[in-house]
């Protein structure tokens, strides 16, 4: 148990942390703002972890100095070392360790709950903490299992297509109904009469094997929506666990890293025509379809140069470009930003357009071309330029596949259908920049655009591609 139970300026202190991180998310709502909302995050939680360490009771202050100096080395080390492209996989694997702390904290609790305060006058736990405890291990396990398994798929261990097992709905339903049951009796029957916590331990098994099946059937297009989704599952079960520690820091950041992570899921539902309780639910009414991952079209196609697009795009009045994660993989946002500065230069309209699902994460793309200086008002998200690809000369495709695929439109059985994507195949030209023919997107579909008539497919590192462009735009 700590002081700040009783202790008003402590509580005081937690508001004040609470109104900086609303502060913070306000700031990261848009990218000329992201900085000082970045500010007052990094300052609501100086404010909180400086006020439980003056308040906490429970273990000494070296001890909690020397977890968090690990933590910082750990912390600084993996900042320097991992590369933009692998920032989505560094989150869910960040998920992965907020859920594991919430499985740790409940199990510590669960053993030892005097130590936490949650017992009565019989020495038994308290309801209401049995039920704190028995949701936030849940939540935290389910973060755990769902966050490594789309750690893996991001990180190409495992496949990205969806891994459909039979009867999935039945089984992920009746775990999450037994999980809720059992936590219901253990709720309603005293410690004493619990069976030596059988009912803890069977509920956090089931809780990690949920997290597993629910994320394996989700394709890779929708794995932006399942980033964000375990966002959302972490701060609910560090919530969870605020209660059982009597924080109130960790009530109020749980609480609105959990809204605001299920908010930008559904938004990000909306943006890809998905059903929010589908993706949830484990890929549900997901179907195996043409789209089998490494599937290609045999068909002619047109290969074209950096000389040929720089031509084309010194000769029109508006390009736009729209980047995916094959210009993160090879880092080329800086020199693409050279390109449209060169264009710009010539009198062309150059304009970036970003798909929600762009990239391996929510916000992807934003990031890498803010990182290059492209100008916020010269990007433009898919429902503010889509109707403007009929009167473009040049969609200029860097890296990306998915988001610009036709099928998308008018294959039902694609993993895609159903997803708003960009309308390139009506600008006059296309230019589509990819290693080889060789390989699909990441949901594992060819794409029609390769094969269309005003298509030139630009096969090599999309770096080394952009800078022969800017090379040809300067003669």
């Amino acid at each position: 148990m700590s002081e700040h139970a009783v202790n008003p300026w402590v509580a005081i202190a937690y508001l004040v942390a609470g109104i900086f991180f609303i502060l913070a998310l306000r700031g990261l709502s848009h990218p000329t703002a992201s900085r000082r909302g970045n500010r007052f995050g990094m300052a609501g939680m100086l404010i909180a972890v400086v006020t439980t360490l003056v308040t906490h009771v429970i273990a000494s202050l070296p001890e909690m100095l020397i977890a968090i100096a690990l933590g910082a080395v750990i912390g600084l080390t993996t900042a320097r070392k991992i590369a933009m492209t692998a920032m989505p996989q560094l989150v869910a694997a960040f998920h992965s360790l907020v859920g594991l702390a919430a499985v740790l904290v409940a199990t510590a609790a669960f053993l030892d709950p005097g130590g936490f305060g949650i017992v009565d006058a019989a020495g038994n736990i308290l309801a209401v903490s049995r039920v704190e405890l028995m949701l936030g291990a849940a939540i935290g396990a389910i973060t755990f299992s769902g966050s490594v398994i789309a750690f893996a798929k991001l990180n190409g261990n495992m496949s990205g297509a969806p891994i459909l097992l039979p009867g999935r709905h039945v089984i992920n339903l009746g775990t999450i109904v037994a999980i809720l049951g059992i936590t219901a009796f253990y709720a309603a029957v005293p410690q004493a009469a619990a069976g030596e916590g059988w009912m803890f331990w069977t509920a956090l098994a089931l809780a990690f094997a949920v997290g597993f099946l629910l994320i394996i059937p989700i394709g890779g297009a929708d794995m932006p929506v399942v980033v964000s989704m375990l966002n959302s599952y972490s701060g609910w079960a560090a919530a969870a666990m605020g209660f059982t520690l009597h924080n109130t820091a960790m009530i109020i950041t749980g609480a609105l890293v959990g809204a605001s992570g299920a908010i930008l899921s559904y938004i990000m539902c909306r943006a890809m025509n998905r059903s929010f309780i589908s993706v949830i639910a484990g890929g549900f009414g997901a179907e195996s379809g043409s789209g089998a991952e490494g599937e290609r079209i045999d068909r002619p196609w047109k290969r074209g140069s950096a000389e040929d697009a720089a031509w084309i795009m010194k000769e029109a009045q508006q390009v736009i470009i729209i980047p995916g994660y094959g210009m993160a993989v090879a880092q080329a946002q800086h020199v693409l930003r050279e390109m449209g500065d060169l264009l710009k230069a010539q009198g062309v309209t150059v304009k970036y357009a970003i798909h929600p699902v762009a990239g391996r994460m929510p916000g992807h793309m934003n990031v890498l071309l803010a990182e290059a200086n492209v100008p916020y008002d010269d990007v433009f998200e898919l429902e503010d330029i889509n109707g403007e690809f009929a009167q473009t000369d040049v969609a200029f495709i860097i890296g990306a596949n998915d988001v610009v695929n036709p099928a998308a439109k008018t294959d039902r059985s694609s993993p895609i259908y159903g997803m708003p994507v960009f309308d390139v195949e009506k600008a006059k030209a296309i230019f589509f920049i990819k290693r080889s023919m060789s390989g699909v997107g990441y949901a594992g579909v060819d794409n029609e655009v390769f094969y269309m008539d005003q298509t030139m497919m630009l096969l090599a590192d999309a770096k080394k591609m952009v800078e022969d462009v800017v090379k040809a735009l300067q003669h």
